[in-house]
């Protein structure tokens, strides 16, 4: 079991990175032979991604919604060029899973998938963990005392170059 940290904390990360949001949705559960597949290609790629840590995925954490039958990873990424070149990679667990979801979804909508990709800036986020493990941007980055200038949100936002609530 994870480590509590207990306190107030921050996560912070050095220069620019993408959190990526990547997932599944099983839109007809007895169509077993359609999203089996798809739902057995992620733990793949990301074994993968840990085991070759130079092609950029920094951390990983999954999420289900049993009652929405959705899947969902978050991810970490040192840059978006890094992701695309995974994906895009022809000797990388990648590309033949989704060539294999597009066979296998062609004509029906048994399952689902998603991304979505957001490229941050330094100061361009804030976090806090309370009484919490490393987690999230927490994990992928570094966790720090939420204290002085990180001690609320709008004084992370502040301390990092950014005014909340204006432009």
């Amino acid at each position: 079991m994870a480590k509590i940290e207990a306190g107030r904390f921050a996560g912070t990360m050095e220069g620019e990175f993408v959190v990526f949001v990547i997932g599944m949705r099983i839109n007809n559960l007895l169509a077993v032979n359609k999203w089996l597949p798809v739902s057995r290609a992620m733990p793949r790629m990301l074994q993968e991604l840990f085991r070759q840590p130079e092609l950029g995925l920094l951390h990983a954490e999954l999420f289900m919604n049993l009652a929405d039958r959705n899947v969902m990873t978050l991810q970490y990424w040192r840059s978006y060029y890094q992701l695309h070149a995974y994906a895009h990679a022809r000797d990388k667990e990648h590309l033949p899973a989704w060539a294999a979801f597009n066979k296998a979804a062609r004509g029906n909508t048994a399952v689902g998938v998603y991304h979505e990709s957001y490229l941050q800036k330094p100061g361009s986020y804030e976090t806090v963990y309370v009484n919490m493990p490393q987690f999230g941007l927490a994990k992928a980055g570094a966790m720090v005392p939420a204290v002085g200038s990180m001690k609320d949100a709008a004084e992370r936002l502040r301390a990092s170059g950014v005014a909340p609530g204006g432009s």
